[in-house]
């Protein structure tokens, strides 16, 4: 049961203030305390959901218990009482952080009125902290899930970038080659970010055929084609109060780029076949493989398109770029494939590590992760330089 403190040293006033309030509160338990000194105690021994307390007290001064706790617990909430000599002290109280303070003689309507709406703050303050504590769990489990490993200074910078970025709703452009990881850093700025509890929508825009990117991304309507056979809700619907990642921007059809220009400018998208606007709440991450400026130049992609989708561009670099990282994502792949597989972790001897660290790494960190599938499963007990030798062909 959460408990309410008053520090009064008049008995009468404190007896009267512990029926009145107690009457009215039934779900706290009320603690007395007969000076600030005994109050500052109290408040040091446990945590009160209010304190309600004098200005006027020996030992120490209802001002004093109100700073020094402050210091001690700033999250207390304090309702100060105060003789008509002491507004300018009760106005000071409120500076230092008080809620509240009630004149004598007590309005006992104004009293339990400004004790109820002190405690309704400190309950939605305790939801929020809740929220607050569930939002970041969240965000760790699914973290762990997208984690980005390696500490090369390649990757250091692409974190802490992500780390700038996520807080923002900025548009994100994330360049570099197949299988280095940008779907990794789209993940990973959607989770770090407030807009963790919503939905994240990829849409691989180059496995998607030209004629069906626009139905795939804004909807359609039934009887809109042939084989509209129903309504589509479309990716940026789908997103709303989330974040769409749109892989492989540079491979998007000139029509569906000014259709999408259209849902970033307006915040609107319409269905295929539908005159009807739907207003969309939506953070947008692209990526892509390619030269953005030489597709521009070359007449393949709109350049104001690209102007509004790297607001902030990210650039993840190849494997053979950041090479001091490969010794940790192996151990990170043969954990993850000793689960798939349900069995025991393989060791790498540190010869196999550096005999990887030599080759030449095309497809990036998705073609090391099959890499060590491979080993994993032809090599011996403990995968060795040898092993490397025989089962991996460069």
């Amino acid at each position: 049961m959460q408990k309410i403190l008053i520090v009064e040293d008049e008995k009468a006033i404190s007896g009267v203030l512990h029926s009145i309030l107690s009457d009215e509160l039934t779900d706290y338990e009320f603690v007395i305390a007969e000076d600030g000194l005994e109050g500052y105690k109290q408040i040091e021994k446990e945590d009160f959901a209010l304190v309600i307390s004098d200005i006027k007290m020996p030992k120490l001064s209802g001002t004093e218990l109100l700073k020094q706790s402050m210091l001690l617990k700033p999250e207390t909430t304090f309702i100060m009482i105060s003789g008509h000599a002491d507004i300018d002290s009760a106005v000071s109280c409120l500076k230092e952080g008080a809620y509240d303070f009630i004149s004598k003689p007590i309005d006992i309507n104004r009293l339990i009125t400004s004790v109820k709406n002190a405690l309704a703050k400190e309950s939605l303050k305790l939801e929020n902290k809740s929220l607050q504590t569930e939002n970041k769990t969240l965000k760790k489990k699914v973290n762990k899930k997208y984690q980005m490993i390696g500490d090369s200074p390649a990757l250091k910078k692409i974190q802490d970038m992500i780390e700038k970025v996520a807080a923002s709703d900025a548009r994100v452009l994330i360049t570099g080659p197949n299988g280095a990881g940008k779907e990794l850093v789209a993940h990973a700025i959607h989770n770090q970010s407030e807009r963790a509890r919503g939905p994240m929508i990829e849409v691989n825009c180059a496995a998607i055929p030209s004629e069906l990117i626009e139905s795939e991304l804004f909807g359609h309507v039934k009887g809109s084609f042939t084989g509209a056979i129903k309504d589509k809700q479309g990716k940026f619907e789908q997103a709303n109060g989330g974040t769409i990642f749109l892989d492989e921007i540079g491979d998007m059809s000139l029509i569906a780029q000014a259709k999408v220009l259209r849902a970033l400018q307006e915040s609107k998208v319409s269905p295929v076949g539908s005159d009807k606007e739907i207003k969309v709440d939506v953070r947008v991450i692209a990526a892509t493989n390619k030269n953005m400026q030489k597709e521009i130049e070359e007449g393949k992609f709109r350049e104001d398109l690209y102007h509004r989708l790297s607001v902030i561009e990210i650039y993840v670099p190849p494997l053979d770029e950041r090479k001091e990282d490969i010794s940790l994502l192996v151990d990170h792949f043969s954990g993850m494939i000793a689960d798939e597989h349900g069995t025991a972790v393989k060791k790498f001897d540190n010869k196999a590590i550096e005999a990887l660290k030599v080759l030449s790494w095309t497809g990036n960190i998705r073609e090391l992760r099959n890499v060590v599938e491979r080993l994993i499963i032809l090599g011996g007990n403990t995968v060795s330089e040898e092993d490397v030798a025989s089962f991996v062909r460069k």
